[in-house]
């Protein structure tokens, strides 16, 4: 039998939203996430006890024990492996600064972001953004902001009425009076999680919006409300959280959507460097004149600019 993580990651299963809560769990910390309680487990995802049962069950156990035992047995079978004792045993190089340390701790926590989130995730909230009637908003915390506004500055390339709602204030909620079924209002939160940005979300479940939430293993409030839920870890040795998976989550997002372009989103985009163009917004636009001998930067045709 496969290890428990692929057939958590199995697109063939079909499981409920409740179920989806849990399987994200379990991903975002595995093993450690699925070796406590199933009512621990439980109240983590929201859910109730008997959901946990089900899940297993439907994974192919006997129960949650059955489950549990095999984790064990796969934690057990990483510990006497030798690819591990070279690992922990590795020779400290004192040649490594901070910074490269540090940049090899971001890599691995990228490298775990891809088993956080069952990958058809990427494909559903693709469509929701794309196929949303009305506006889709952005907005995140202190930091997260930012890369809530770099997505907008990639989806408003892609589709019309998209808004980067920016840093929050109390005017800001004004905005959710037209907020409604039609719209998609898409969040980052991560820890330590802003009572101002979950309260704007949840608010604006309520009148129906469709909520798409970026978090971390450790889930922001705001999960119990979101329609989707995409994770990835954050935990580096520093004391701020990196945020270079979550940057990485909105690329892979964007590559999604950009891999069923229809021919009006194309249009779109043929319009925007049309409109660029001419106003020799880039260096490719006119900025620099070409000459023979020093000829300007050319961009390859097609290519949707980040300028």
């Amino acid at each position: 039998m496969a290890d428990v993580r692929t057939t958590l990651l199995d697109q063939k299963l079909a499981l409920t939203p409740s179920e989806e809560k849990i399987v994200q769990i379990l991903l975002a910390d595995y093993p450690a996430s699925g070796l406590g309680t199933a009512s621990n487990l439980a109240k983590k995802a929201g859910v109730s006890d008997a959901t946990v049962v089900r899940l297993a069950v439907k994974l192919g156990f006997e129960g949650f024990p059955d489950l549990q035992k095999r984790l064990l047995s796969e934690v057990e079978a990483r510990l006497h492996s030798p690819l591990l004792m070279m690992e922990t045993k590795r020779p400290n190089d004192s040649s490594q600064g901070i910074a490269e340390s540090y940049l090899h701790a971001v890599s691995e926590t990228i490298d775990r972001t891809i088993g956080a989130t069952p990958a058809n995730t990427y494909d559903k909230v693709s469509r929701i953004i794309m196929e949303a009637k009305g506006r889709v908003g952005l907005v995140g915390g202190r930091f997260s902001r930012h890369i809530a506004g770099m997505l907008a500055g990639y989806l408003s390339q892609l589709r019309p009425n998209v808004h980067d709602i920016g840093t929050l204030a109390a005017q800001s909620f004004d905005i959710l009076v037209d907020y409604g079924k039609r719209d998609v209002l898409i969040v980052f939160d991560y820890r330590r999680y802003q009572n101002d940005v979950v309260a704007f979300a949840s608010q604006a479940a309520e009148s129906g919006t469709s909520v798409v939430l970026f978090t971390d293993q450790w889930l922001s409030p705001i999960a119990e409300h979101a329609e989707v839920t995409i994770i990835c870890p954050l935990d580096v040795p520093s004391p701020y959280d990196t945020l270079a998976p979550a940057v990485a989550q909105i690329e892979a997002l964007v590559a999604q959507i950009l891999s069923s372009l229809d021919d009006t989103t194309r249009r779109r985009v043929e319009s925007l460097e049309a409109v660029r163009a001419r106003n020799a917004v880039t260096l490719d636009g006119g900025e620099l004149a070409e000459t023979p001998s020093q000829p300007g930067p050319k961009r390859k045709k097609g290519t949707i600019s980040n300028a």
